[in-house]
C-alpha cells in the first residue's frame, strides 16, 4: 500500500459552452468592481469583448502578455493595475497571458479569473515563471493559483490546428511527469491518466474538424485534469529542460514541450516503468511492451499530427546546445533518474536533431 499526502487546490471551475458569459457573476462572487483585463496583442479583440461583458467593472486593459513573462513586463502589469486601482485581474488566452496575472499576483496578490484559450493547463496551478536576464525562474505559490476558471469551448473554435496540437502535446507533458513525481499519489495518477486519454484523444477529431465543438470541450477537459496534476506535484527533468529552453533561449513554449517530451520520458523510462505503462495505458498502446514503447507512442503521435519534432525547427542554435546542458545540471531537483549532464547532452541533440527518442 503506497502511503500519500493529497493537497486539493480551492480553484472554482465553470465549464461548459458559452460559459464566458458568466464571468460578471464570477467577479462580483470575488466581491471585485474594478478588474484588469490581461492580454497578448494578437488576442486584443477578446480582451474587449471581456471589456464589454463586465462594463463598468472593467477597469482598463493590458494586452502586452508575452511568451515566459519577461520581469520589464510583469512589473509594467504590476504598475497598470496599482495606477488603474484593480482589484482583481482576468486573464484571457493561453499560457503568457495566465502567466502574467500570477506574475501580478505574486506581488501585490490581486485576485485572478483564468479565462483559457489554449491547452496549456497553467490555470490550474500555483506555479509561476519570471524571465529575468535571460533566466527562467519558477516557483510555487498559494496567492497565484487562479480563484476561477472558465472553461468555455467556443472560445478555442478558432484556434490554429498546429496550436491546437502543441497545446494539447504541453498538456500531456503536464499529466506525464506527474505519473513520475516523487510526491505523487494514487489520485494523481488518476488524474493523469485520464488527462492524456482525453487530450490524445481529442486530435483526431480535430484534425477531421478544427470546429468540432465537442472534442474541443474533450480538449479542454483533459488541460484541466493535466494542469491539476502539475500543480499538485514537483516538476522533473522534462520541465525544467523545458523552462532552460524557453527562458534561456526564447523558444515558443508549447512547441519546446512537444519536441522535448519523448526525449524526457526515454531518459526516464528504465528508472520509471509504472508511469510509462500508464501513459502507454492512455495511449491505447496493447500489451506491456518495452520501456521505450511509451516515448516511441509520444514522438509517433506528434508526427502523425505534423507537430515539430526537433529543436532546430523551432529556432534552437546548435551552439547553444552545450549552455543548454549546463545550465540544466545546475541545480538538482526530485527525478527518477539523476541527472548527468553527458547523458543529457545526448538528448539533446538528439532533440536538436529530430531523432527517436533512446535510452
Amino acid at each position: 500500500m503506497q502511503a500519500f499526502i493529497h493537497q486539493a487546490h480551492p480553484s472554482r471551475v465553470v465549464f461548459g459552452p458559452g460559459t464566458l458569459a458568466q464571468l460578471p457573476d464570477e467577479v462580483e462572487r470575488l466581491g471585485a468592481r474594478r478588474a484588469l483585463i490581461l492580454s497578448t496583442p494578437e488576442q486584443l479583440a477578446s480582451a474587449e469583448r471581456v471589456a464589454w461583458l463586465l462594463g463598468a467593472r472593467a477597469a482598463g486593459l493590458f494586452p502586452k502578455a508575452t511568451m515566459h513573462v519577461p520581469i520589464e513586463s510583469a512589473r509594467e502589469a504590476r504598475d497598470e493595475a496599482r495606477r488603474l486601482g484593480a482589484d482583481c485581474a482576468v486573464a484571457i488566452g493561453g499560457g503568457s497571458t495566465t502567466g502574467l496575472g500570477k506574475a501580478i499576483a505574486l506581488d501585490s496578490g490581486l485576485p485572478i479569473i483564468a479565462v483559457p484559450t489554449t491547452y496549456a493547463g497553467s490555470e490550474m496551478t500555483p506555479i509561476y515563471g519570471i524571465t529575468e536576464g535571460g533566466v527562467k525562474k519558477t516557483g510555487r505559490d498559494a496567492r497565484v493559483l487562479p480563484r476561477t476558471v472558465i472553461y468555455d469551448p467556443e472560445l478555442t473554435l478558432t484556434l490554429p490546428l498546429a496550436m491546437t496540437v502543441t497545446s494539447a502535446f504541453n498538456a500531456i507533458a503536464h499529466a506525464a511527469e506527474g505519473l513520475y513525481a516523487s510526491d505523487g499519489n494514487p489520485i494523481i495518477a488518476l488524474m493523469a491518466e485520464e488527462g492524456i486519454r482525453a487530450s490524445a484523444a481529442a486530435l483526431a477529431p480535430l484534425q477531421n474538424d478544427p470546429r468540432d465543438l465537442e472534442a474541443r470541450g474533450d480538449a479542454l477537459y483533459g488541460a484541466w485534469l493535466c494542469g491539476s496534476v502539475l500543480g499538485a506535484v514537483a516538476m522533473g527533468l522534462h520541465h525544467k529542460l523545458c523552462h532552460t529552453l524557453g527562458g534561456s533561449f526564447n523558444l515558443p513554449h508549447a512547441e519546446v514541450h512537444t519536441v522535448i517530451l519523448p526525449h524526457a520520458l526515454a531518459y526516464n523510462a528504465s528508472a520509471a516503468e509504472g508511469a510509462m505503462r500508464r501513459i502507454g495505458r492512455a495511449l491505447g498502446i496493447q500489451g506491456e511492451g518495452d520501456s521505450l514503447s511509451a516515448p516511441r507512442a509520444i514522438h509517433d503521435l506528434a508526427r502523425r499530427y505534423h507537430a515539430p519534432v526537433s529543436l532546430a525547427q523551432i529556432g534552437m542554435r546548435a551552439d547553444g546546445l552545450d549552455r543548454a546542458a549546463d545550465l540544466a545540471v545546475q541545480n538538482q531537483y526530485p527525478n527518477p533518474r539523476p541527472l548527468e549532464r553527458a547523458a543529457l547532452r545526448a538528448l539533446l541533440q538528439r532533440a536538436f536533431d529530430g531523432d527517436a527518442p533512446a535510452l
